[in-house]
């Protein structure tokens, strides 16, 4: 049997080659004008590698009992896949699971979803685009059709696509939001850890950088803290005057800051801000990346006359009125607290307070948490009153249902500790 770590190399294989001839072709016009053969666009010269899988169908063999990793019919099954480097380790674990619990073929294979020219002018390409329009360019070379990239898949929506989607996102979707990563962050997204935390205050981030600086030295797993704007910690470097520079995250809408480990088990946190569109935003790009995780770690309005200021809020419910997704998961949808997530996170709380019992129970309040896009919804208390007391509503904040919408949606475990 092929192994799950050979397909991924030959993904890897494919995709360096695609990649190393759109490179060159954009460097010989750019240069001498010379447009690429016209061959090449039809041939998959310039396109993404894609995993093709065949299952043959109930073998008799038991169903495995997970609720990932799992084929529920026969048939032909594809994905194009970009940057295989990056997620080499998730597809191995995946593929793995699949090759072993189900009689199927899967093969690494050239194919014809193109690469558009944008994604391949990484930072550290040469190449310079001064003289020349992305329009200009777009006449000769693949360009983002945003008609072609969607969440179709993930919101189970018909594809035009015979085969079935072997993946929520394919590798235009992927790219296309690793690019705006980089931009909203202001750090690599090979930088991001399959554990994710949200805050909405950067005060919480001064904190939170210090800590991770803290879990660096000798002997450490972690290999180093990396910021907005291209911050790069290591042990023993100046955590304070990091710190005292605001200039490198201020350039970014939504700056992150990871801790970074080899294998990825780090923590990475993003200073959100204010906002329903700022939680599903990011969540949109950082979905791509498969995390373990993401939780939302900030601060809310208290609707309980016996809450005090400092207190603890763990949501177990959410009432959805921020909708932003209300076209694509309506209201309706219960979006359920995650049993696991709850216990880690009351744990926390109670490690953290150095609290337990009654002592906790009387800080620690769980309930609903009302997400609304409207930040004065103070003026319009009167007609929320009802609402609120009906929903047992015991917060209000502008992010946390829309973040736990969005792990819904894109099936990673989400939660809320505010």
């Amino acid at each position: 049997m092929t192994q799950a770590s050979d397909i991924v190399a030959e993904l890897d294989r494919l995709y360096t080659a695609s990649v190393g001839r759109l490179q060159q072709a954009l460097t010989a016009y750019l240069t001498t004008g010379a447009t690429p053969d016209p061959a090449a666009r039809t041939d998959g010269s310039f396109a993404y590698p894609e995993i093709r899988l065949t299952y043959a169908g109930d073998t008799g063999r038991p169903a495995p009992l997970r609720s990932f990793g799992r084929l529920s019919e026969a048939g032909d099954y594809r994905i194009s896949v970009t940057k295989p480097a990056i997620f080499a380790d998730y597809l191995v674990d995946q593929l793995t699971l699949l090759m072993e619990d189900y009689d199927v073929t899967v093969t690494a294979v050239p194919g014809r979803q193109e690469i558009p020219f944008p994604y391949v002018l990484d930072p550290g390409h040469a190449m310079s685009l001064d003289e020349v329009s992305a329009l200009e360019l777009a006449r000769w070379f693949p360009a983002t059709e945003l008609a072609h990239i969607g969440d179709e898949i993930a919101d189970g929506l018909p594809t035009p696509n015979e085969a079935r989607p072997l993946a929520l996102f394919d590798g235009l979707r992927t790219d296309f939001s690793l690019a705006r990563l980089r931009h909203y962050t202001g750090t690599p997204p090979e930088h991001v850890q399959r554990y994710v935390l949200f805050t909405n205050y950067h005060r919480y981030v001064d904190e939170f950088v210090r800590w991770e600086f803290d879990q660096l030295g000798e002997n450490s797993r972690f290999t180093g803290v990396s910021g907005a704007g291209g911050v790069m910690l290591r042990a023993g470097d100046d955590i304070e005057a990091a710190l005292a520079d605001t200039g490198a995250w201020r350039r970014h809408q939504m700056p992150a800051y990871h801790l970074m480990a080899d294998d990825h088990t780090g923590i990475t946190l993003v200073n959100i801000g204010v906002g329903p569109s700022n939680a599903k935003t990011i969540c949109d790009h950082l979905a791509v990346l498969r995390p373990e995780a993401w939780l939302m770690i900030g601060h809310c309005g208290g609707l309980r006359p016996s809450q005090r200021i400092g207190d603890y809020v763990l949501a177990h419910a959410y009432l959805r009125d921020d909708h932003v997704l209300d076209d694509v998961l309506p209201p309706e949808i219960p979006v359920p607290a995650i049993a696991e997530v709850q216990v880690a996170m009351a744990r926390a709380a109670e490690k953290i307070s150095g609290q337990s019992g009654e002592e906790l129970k009387r800080r620690l309040r769980t309930g609903t948490i009302v997400t609304t896009d409207d930040r004065n919804w103070e003026l319009r208390y009167t007609q929320s009153a009802l609402r609120f007391s009906l929903s047992r509503a015991v917060g209000i904040d502008m992010e946390s249902a829309t973040i736990a919408a969005q792990g819904y949606r894109f099936r990673v475990p989400y939660g809320t500790l505010l």
